[in-house]
């Protein structure tokens, strides 16, 4: 996972990014090609990750690739960053129908504030959305 500090693009006010290897959906046009490959990037540990998160003190947003394409780890992640008190936005090509099907995708998101689901569909681009790429991906407040 690589970690991006003090961004604005992916939610709301200054965050932590933290970019996940790996995504399935292979959507055209993405805008992150390069984090399809599950075995891109660098590995960290949860405490690595943690304690960056810890030192930047901004609410956090996974991202990736698709974080929910390792949902096991992502349900990790996010157990550790709900419980040091910080919120949590992540984006997903899955969409809420699709998650709530899967149990492991629905213990992944459990501790998330936010999604930002459904595949980028090129077609319906729209830079003028806020915090998304395409007009068929939903915000969705969870909690």
């Amino acid at each position: 996972m690589d970690i991006i500090r003090g961004t604005t693009v992916d939610g709301p006010g200054f965050r932590t990014a933290i970019y996940m290897a790996g995504c399935s959906h292979a959507c055209p046009g993405c805008q992150n090609p390069q984090s399809w490959d599950f075995n891109a990037g660098h590995t960290m540990t949860l405490e690595e990750i943690m304690e960056i998160v810890r030192e930047e003190d901004f609410d956090v947003t996974l991202t990736g690739g698709d974080p929910l394409c390792n949902p096991e780890a992502t349900e990790t992640l996010t157990r550790a960053i709900k419980e040091s008190g910080y919120g949590i936005w992540l984006y997903t090509g899955f969409t809420l129908e699709e998650i709530e099907a899967d149990d492991k995708l629905k213990k992944a998101i459990k501790n998330v504030d936010t999604i930002v689901e459904g595949p980028y569909v090129e077609s319906l681009r729209d830079p003028d959305l806020p915090f998304r790429g395409s007009s068929n991906q939903r915000i969705i407040h969870l909690r």
